[in-house]
């Protein structure tokens, strides 16, 4: 079997303020766009919840975490889960703990300063990408790896 070297992205999972929200669709536009076949979002909740393949992944491959607030829930279950985290990135950091917090929004409601605190995020993701494998080439794409029998790779 082959595998396309990737970096997994584990986005929070909260859903109570902006930084949540920013988060995500940040992870979004990151695997969508910006390092399309490079990356891989994790689900959280399944990854809490015991996912395997979602573990594996962790596990064996680098991985990304970025929280919306200074709780870090992902990068702890992460860390407790699965080991070191390759980079962990917080949304306060970023852009403020004023804008973390901020009431949530949906897709729907993004205005033009949403989306440039969105595209602030999405850069710092694929820094944080391209730091840890590089720009895509294509003598770095293919390694052979072996999954456990009956798993697949994200």
């Amino acid at each position: 079997m082959l595998e396309v070297k990737k970096v997994g992205i584990i986005s929070c999972s909260g859903e109570e303020f902006a930084g949540g929200c920013l988060s995500r669709i940040a992870s979004r536009r990151v695997l969508e766009s910006s390092r399309p076949g490079r990356t891989v979002t994790i689900c959280l909740p399944l990854f809490l919840a015991g996912g395997e393949e979602e573990r594996y992944f962790t596990q064996n491959f680098p991985t990304i975490t970025i929280d919306g607030c200074e709780k870090r829930c992902a990068f702890r279950a992460t860390e407790r889960l699965s080991g070191k985290v390759t980079k962990a990135m917080t949304v306060s950091e970023m852009l403020g703990q004023d804008v973390a917090i901020d009431a949530p929004f949906s897709q729907r409601q993004l205005n033009s300063e949403r989306e440039k605190q969105i595209e602030k995020v999405r850069i710092a993701l694929t820094e944080a990408v391209d730091e840890i494998i590089g720009k895509t080439s294509e003598e770095d794409v293919i390694t052979p790896l072996n999954p456990p029998p009956g798993m697949r790779l994200l």
